[in-house]
């Protein structure tokens, strides 16, 4: 049966409520297996409130902006994004986003929290530039899974042939949307963005057949499960690039930004000293975040989560851990807990 996209509003009563990422939202609606089982196998729809939306505009905004962040957004083509961060003078992240090319503006893609920070940060640099930076008021739904083209296409949402991390405008229900494709780490993974204005009233009377509809625990898992790291969570403020493996965030020919340097060094000298990793538990979720051995960590847990699979639940983990523990072997002694170093996606 179909699904009505405004069910979970915030104003609905369905679903469970909690916080997410810094705000209120639906966290399940009574069965979260289930839930993760639609965005593993078939469609899941959900609302994004804890995403915001930046608009950069103004006749220096591609020269200043691509002298901020990690990628190269000089070259990007219209409607098309990157994944980038922002740095410190010190090489370490302040942030990371998506950012599109939207012909006479740039639209940055963030976590609710990072917005007004990053707004802060970014801003100090503008000196004489002619660019300026503002919220941009965007409805975002997301659906997710193998059979999102085609539950999207029965709505009269065309995604088909669309490029990672692409923008295409239709109309959806007698509203102009933005339709955007996940990057390639989330497969199947499709946003409909539409301004506030217009979202508030045309949007809702979308049917998104075969979709089902998922909270934040589901979507919580299904990032676990692929490697995704987040922002605030997984990467940190003192977490150097190259020590988070997001390396479709750094381009190396672009010439200099901020913490150019130091991430520039670290290639040079080849590798950092600890690596973002997944980690399988035996026998149940580890009770330490950290694992020390002669006065340092050699080990840290930032995400845990247990997931149904089909040899029963599965015990795992994204975190970091030094280079010469992960050389020496899978294997790890998690303060008693035996564990196993694994590159995600994990095998569910």
């Amino acid at each position: 049966m179909g699904q009505t996209a405004s069910y979970p509003r915030p104003s609905h009563p369905l679903g469970n409520r909690g916080e997410y990422c810094g705000v209120e939202t639906v966290l399940d609606y009574g069965d979260p297996a289930a839930e993760l089982a639609a965005l593993r196998n078939g469609c899941g729809i959900f609302h994004l409130p804890w995403r915001a939306k930046i608009s950069i505009t103004g006749k220096d905004r591609v020269r200043w902006l691509h002298n901020m962040v990690t990628n190269n957004v000089r070259d990007l083509p219209a409607n098309r994004g990157n994944y980038n961060f922002v740095l410190n003078a010190q090489g370490r992240i302040l942030g990371d986003m998506y950012i599109y090319n939207r012909g006479e503006s740039f639209l940055i893609d963030t976590d609710h929290v990072q917005a007004e920070p990053l707004l802060g940060a970014m801003k100090r640099y503008i000196i004489m530039d002619k660019a300026e930076m503002a919220g941009a008021p965007i409805i975002s739904w997301g659906f997710c899974g193998p059979k999102s083209e085609e539950a999207m296409a029965a709505s009269g949402i065309n995604a088909k042939g669309m490029e990672p991390l692409e923008i295409r405008e239709l109309a959806v229900d007698k509203v102009t949307a933005m339709i955007v494709r996940g990057p390639e780490n989330k497969p199947g993974w499709y946003e409909v963005w539409v301004p506030v204005l217009e979202g508030e009233g045309g949007i809702s009377g979308v049917r998104v057949a075969e979709a089902k509809l998922v909270g934040a625990r589901a979507l919580e898992c299904w990032r676990i499960v692929h490697g995704i790291p987040h922002y605030s969570q997984d990467i940190r403020d003192r977490d150097l690039p190259q020590e988070t493996g997001q390396m479709q965030a750094l381009n190396f020919n672009k010439g200099c930004y901020i913490g150019q340097e130091i991430v520039e060094r670290i290639r040079s000298r080849g590798q950092v000293h600890r690596k973002f990793t997944g980690f399988e538990f035996e026998g149940g979720l580890p009770a330490l975040s950290k694992v020390e051995s002669e006065g340092r960590t050699v080990a840290e847990i930032t995400s845990a989560v247990t997931v149904p699979s089909s040899s029963g639940n599965k015990h795992i983990g994204l975190g970091y851990v030094r280079r010469e523990v992960a050389d020496a072997g899978p294997q790890l002694n998690l303060g008693g807990l035996k564990a196993r170093i694994v590159d995600p996606p994990f095998a569910i």
